[in-house]
């Protein structure tokens, strides 16, 4: 699914036009994106959690020359589904 899949399935739904609903989504998915950059969570009720974790410098391989290197630190996405998003998905 895509984002214009997302505003066509508003504009049918709720009955929003198509540039009303475009900005719908755009709205929301900015406002999740400058939190999460914040290094905020968000929590969905019924969906699940969005969290930045930090992880630290590790070491590597390099796997064509063998050579030992350092991999730097960086922030990384995860998402953890709800428990009724899990049993949504598996027809419970």
């Amino acid at each position: 699914m895509t984002k214009a899949d997302i505003v066509e399935r508003i504009y049918e739904k709720v009955g929003f036009s198509k540039k009303e609903s475009a900005e719908l989504v755009e709205t929301v998915f900015d406002l999740i994106k400058n939190t999460l950059e914040d290094g905020d969570k968000i929590k969905i009720a019924g969906f699940g959690n969005f969290v930045v974790k930090e992880k630290a410098d590790r070491r590597g391989r390099n796997p064509q020359t063998g050579e030992e290197i350092t991999i730097s630190a960086r922030k990384i996405l995860t998402f953890k589904p709800s428990q009724v998003l899990k049993a949504a998905i598996n027809n419970q």
